[in-house]
């Protein structure tokens, strides 16, 4: 008989639960979060695991790696997918998601997430740092303009090597202002050196890095969205068609029929929200900056002029991502020509 275990992980404990084939609980618990723990857990149970499942998380690709060394059939769930399987529980509790997710390992209701490299996951690592200083950079600027501003000192237009001495000037005349302005520059000239230190470390790596060096022949395609794209594909040869990318990051619209209803809606917006903006941010300097030797700006101005400015871009977004899994699928540069043929739709 097939045996399947279905594990709900927390940050410190996580809830096991073991069932066989017809659906009966052989074993259940709570055990510590972390691969030895588990590991010993199931093999205490004395069986072979046809599947064990994981709600895809902040440990389960850690957790992932380490159970399938052990020899572990794992599979990765994708959350949306889950949820909506839960919905039908009016209790809902860790012991029963891990049950919950046992079922869907033994009927086979889910849907496997990929598990990414470690290469992959330091990539995204070093992007999301990197964001994350830039947005916190952004704000200590615009609080400081804010502060200021209630005092009717205006800060106006800067550029970032004026502003300091443009905060400077404004505070002179007001002590406590002063104190707290150069409290703020303070921090701001460190968030500085660290966003600079982030940027040096993504060009060096889009340099280094074949796939990103690819991409970026593509027009519109700079270092930071040939990384993020990078990274959220990690092995090109998961997807079947490249028509598959563009759904699976939500660049595609909702669709709802019965009977004599049938809607199409905006686009989905599931999957990784970081490559979706990457992508629209392509698309939209393609289509509002000078670009030369490229059929993709033509063919979108032909979409704008029937749909407008704004779904053009999308749809260039979706075809970009189309694109882009098959230069990496067969490792070849930006060719005009055949990224004019590519449909955009799945």
């Amino acid at each position: 008989m097939e045996y399947y275990a279905g594990i709900d992980v927390s940050l410190e404990s996580s809830s096991v639960c073991v069932m066989d084939g017809t659906g009966r609980v052989m074993r259940e618990g709570k055990v510590g979060s972390d691969p030895e723990t588990l590991v010993a857990w199931l093999g205490q149970s004395g069986v072979n695991f046809a599947r064990v499942g994981l709600e895809a998380g902040p440990l389960s690709q850690w957790l992932h790696a380490h159970l399938r060394e052990a020899g572990f059939a794992v599979e990765l769930l994708e959350t949306r997918h889950v949820r909506a399987a839960f919905k039908t529980m009016p209790i809902k509790t860790d012991r029963k998601d891990a049950h919950g997710i046992a079922q869907l390992m033994r009927l086979g209701w889910f849907r496997p997430v990929h598990c990414k490299s470690v290469a992959a996951q330091e990539l995204r690592a070093l992007l999301t740092a990197r964001k994350l200083m830039q947005g916190k950079l952004h704000d200590v600027e615009m609080s400081l303009r804010g502060i200021l501003r209630g005092f009717g000192l205006k800060v106006g237009p800067t550029t970032p090597r004026s502003f300091a001495g443009r905060i400077r000037e404004l505070v002179a005349d007001h002590p406590t202002l002063a104190a707290i302005g150069e409290a703020l520059l303070s921090a701001r000239d460190e968030l500085s050196r660290q966003f600079s230190w982030f940027e040096a470390q993504v060009r060096s790596l889009a340099r280094q890095n074949a796939k990103t060096r690819l991409l970026m022949s593509t027009p519109g395609v700079g270092a930071i969205v040939a990384l993020t794209f990078v990274a959220a594909i990690d092995d090109p040869a998961r997807f079947r068609s490249s028509r598959m990318v563009g759904p699976h990051f939500g660049l595609t619209p909702r669709k709802y029929q019965s009977g004599e209803m049938d809607v199409t809606g905006r686009i989905s917006k599931i999957g990784d929200v970081g490559v979706r903006t990457a992508l629209y941010e392509a698309a939209n300097v393609i289509l509002t900056r000078p670009v030369k030797g490229s059929r993709l700006k033509s063919w979108a101005m032909r979409v704008a002029g029937r749909a407008g400015m704004r779904k053009a871009k999308v749809a260039l977004a979706r075809k970009l991502a189309v694109v882009l899994h098959r230069m990496l699928a067969d490792g070849t540069a930006f060719d005009a020509t055949l990224a004019a043929a590519a449909r955009a739709s799945a």
